[in-house]
């Protein structure tokens, strides 16, 4: 079998979509605990260990867009390998917020004007990060966002670990090189800031920083993302966060391609 044919195997046993049952999202809290609490060592409320389920409160108000592997059972709750989080803005305002709001001050973007959706719990399973999987997740993400006209995309990601100091030469590159615009600027609450630019950027080396970002937020900056003011220490998840925001208008219509094309054309 040559490489094309696999990744057209592959491709076919995929199925995207949004979460339409109990047994869904059921399959989605699981892998979050997979990646998560099994990988990252996440712990607190959200984290049930008798049921092997990551889920909050917030869940039910979001939309969970699925990747999931036809060759699976899904009684067995394994079958969804990818998943996002989604939380539109006109839901947002009827819940009373978004879940960054407790890490960030959002008024920037609630000012804008701009109709927003906050994106969060992006995961895939181990077993899938090496082919199409994250590709199809992309897919089905623009999807959503052109048919809800969908201005703005918004969410904390994050490194590994709750030691900034590990991470300085890449937090310092994101603030230095790709901090949001003022207007759009988001910035982290006092009580658990955690100043980015921890060194001084000529000490910098760009190869080695870059490197050291990871793969989910590479991915949203050469779309043309930015990054709000301060890291979140997140003692729960085990993680240093950032806000990632990204302007729909200020994507180039060649990365929108490169992030958006269909898999057929790989």
């Amino acid at each position: 079998m040559t490489r094309l044919q696999a990744a057209q195997r592959q491709t076919m046993a995929y199925d995207v979509r949004l979460a339409s049952s109990e047994v869904e999202l059921l399959a989605a809290q699981r892998l979050r605990y997979a990646v998560f609490v099994e990988e990252l060592g996440a712990t607190g409320l959200s984290v049930d260990h008798a049921q092997r389920l990551e889920r909050d409160l917030l869940d039910p108000h979001f939309d969970h867009l699925l990747l999931i592997d036809r060759n699976i059972p899904p009684e067995t709750l394994d079958h969804v390998i990818g998943a996002y989080r989604l939380l539109p803005q006109d839901r947002a305002e009827a819940l009373g917020r978004f879940y960054s709001d407790a890490e960030y001050d959002l008024g920037p973007l609630r000012r804008s004007g701009r109709k927003l959706v906050e994106l969060g719990r992006s995961c895939v399973h181990r077993n899938h990060r090496r082919g199409v999987a994250m590709l199809h997740l992309w897919n089905g993400l623009a999807a959503y966002v052109l048919a809800r006209d969908i201005k703005i995309l918004f969410g904390v990601a994050s490194f590994h670990g709750t030691d900034p100091a590990h991470h300085a030469a890449a937090l310092t590159w994101l603030h230095t090189h790709h901090l949001a615009p003022p207007e759009l600027r988001v910035t982290v609450w006092p009580d658990h800031a955690q100043p980015m630019d921890l060194m001084p950027i000529e000490r910098v080396v760009q190869a080695e920083a870059l490197a050291a970002i990871p793969p989910l937020i590479r991915a949203y900056l050469r779309l043309g993302g930015f990054v709000g003011e301060g890291a979140f220490i997140d003692h729960d998840f085990n993680t240093t966060d950032v806000c990632l925001i990204l302007d729909t208008a200020t994507m180039s219509e060649r990365a929108v391609d490169h992030y958006t094309r269909k898999t057929a054309r790989r």
